[in-house]
């Protein structure tokens, strides 16, 4: 049988349902408190930096930037609101001088086909509301822990909008989620388009 937390199997990894958050800042103590609260907030088991072994056959990495840094992603297991159990991933795309931090956290496809999640519909992305539901209640949680600038949710979204951009404003027609903070309260749009 399939098993979509295998870390060996390859064909559970591959491209990325994330929850994509625009940290606001470019240091690391900053983007080291969000992605502490984000793996508290989506429950994720163990630490990992490799995904050539099952968690049993490796030692865990610290939760840390310097990891994310080393290992360039973080792997862990997550419970899917399904109840069944997947692999996760973290990765940071740094801004540099020119733009904030992004931290991704992703459930890869390969891994959800197995799970049993429907995310095509018939558009030429990928969506499932059930995902889209529990990574932006992830990021309700990890918002009341550690504010953010925005988050988006969706198949492959990181960087697809950003907060300056929008102003405080959440677009009308949406292919993807927002998750916006105003007034320090993170309004959730759905996807919609």
């Amino acid at each position: 049988m399939a098993n979509p937390a295998s870390f060996r199997d390859p064909s559970n990894w591959g491209d990325g349902y994330e929850l994509a958050i625009e940290v606001g800042s470019t240091k690391d103590a900053q983007l080291q408190t969000l992605l502490s609260a984000l793996w508290r907030a989506a429950g994720v088991r163990g630490c990992f930096g490799r995904r050539e072994g099952e968690p049993d056959e490796q030692d865990e990495v610290p939760c840390t930037v310097a990891s994310l840094t080393e290992h360039t992603h973080l792997l862990g297991q997550v419970r899917l609101p399904t109840g069944q159990l997947t692999v996760c991933g973290c990765t940071a795309v740094r801004g540099g001088d020119d733009s904030s931090d992004w931290l991704d956290f992703y459930i890869p496809t390969g891994a959800l086909d197995k799970a049993g999640i429907a995310y095509e519909d018939g558009r030429p992305f990928f969506r499932s509301a059930v995902i889209d539901d529990w990574l932006a209640g992830i990021a309700m949680e990890t918002f009341q822990q550690v504010p953010f600038s925005l988050g988006l949710v969706g198949w492959m979204v990181s960087g697809g909008a950003d907060a300056s951009a929008l102003a405080g404003e959440m677009p009308t027609k949406r292919d993807m989620g927002y998750l916006l903070p105003r007034g320090g309260v993170l309004h959730y749009g759905a996807a919609n388009t």
